[in-house]
């Protein structure tokens, strides 16, 4: 399999869930992430994991511009897995000309929790949504709603409810050619996550969250898993050995 970063740069997020875009020399406090969905490229798929946030540039989606460098264009995805609906997240699943939605992967089937879009409609007044993208999900053609706790998407695509960040976050597990990558998007969203071994209160359970990362990380090492990370600056990815965080 390979694997592509999608990098839609480093930002910082208030507390009103507003991103900005921050360098190095940036001094704040304030929370510090990068946003980077990934494509993985199998025998059979072109799998585009989350979709990052919905900023344009010069009228197109930064994700347009990602994949330009390495010579894809949108209408080659062939699947998108979404993790949760917060809209550094979801944002990129397609953009507004005027007061029309375009959906930016008319060829991929998108694959979300249908119990994560029913709670997440009933948080209106949370930030950390864009409501203005989440009512159009429904609507998309290409759209497959699942509903159980786990299950297989196909033979190299695996997906498991965790809850821990909201309470139907999903996680995937990619397998091909005895190699696996695990995705844990916002349970597992940096290294350091593993390392400070902490809850955190910005997750909708936090101590699910911890207990998963402890299991994970068990498994990783013992089965030499590449792990991905959503939001680190500086780690896109590992492959876990099981001398790591001994």
């Amino acid at each position: 399999m390979k694997i592509i970063e999608l990098t839609q740069g480093n930002y910082v997020v208030n507390k009103e869930k507003n991103f900005s875009l921050f360098t190095h020399s940036t001094n704040t406090s304030e929370l510090k992430m990068a946003i980077r969905p990934f494509l993985i490229i199998t025998a059979n798929d072109f799998i585009l994991l989350d979709t990052g946030i919905n900023f344009l540039n010069n009228g197109e989606p930064l994700l347009f511009e990602s994949l330009k460098k390495e010579s894809i264009t949108p209408e080659q995805i062939t699947k998108i897995l979404i993790s949760h609906l917060h809209k550094d997240h979801i944002g990129g699943i397609g953009h507004f000309l005027g007061n029309n939605f375009k959906e930016n992967f008319p060829n991929a089937k998108i694959y979300l929790q249908q119990r994560e879009l029913n709670f997440a409609l009933t948080q209106e007044n949370n930030p950390s949504y864009d409501f203005k993208v989440l009512k159009y999900l429904k609507t998309l053609p290409n759209i497959v709603m699942l509903n159980d706790n786990e299950g297989k998407i196909s033979d190299a695509i695996f997906y498991q409810v965790s809850g821990g960040h909201t309470p139907f976050h999903q996680v995937f597990w990619l397998k091909e050619n005895e190699e696996t990558i695990f995705f844990g998007a916002d349970n597992l969203p940096k290294l350091s996550y593993w390392k400070l071994n902490l809850a955190f209160k910005n997750d909708y359970d936090g101590l699910t969250a911890l207990s998963l990362r402890k299991k994970w990380k068990k498994v990783a090492k013992n089965k030499n898993w590449i792990v991905l990370f959503y939001h680190d600056i500086e780690t896109p990815f590992i492959k876990v050995a099981k001398t790591d965080f001994s």
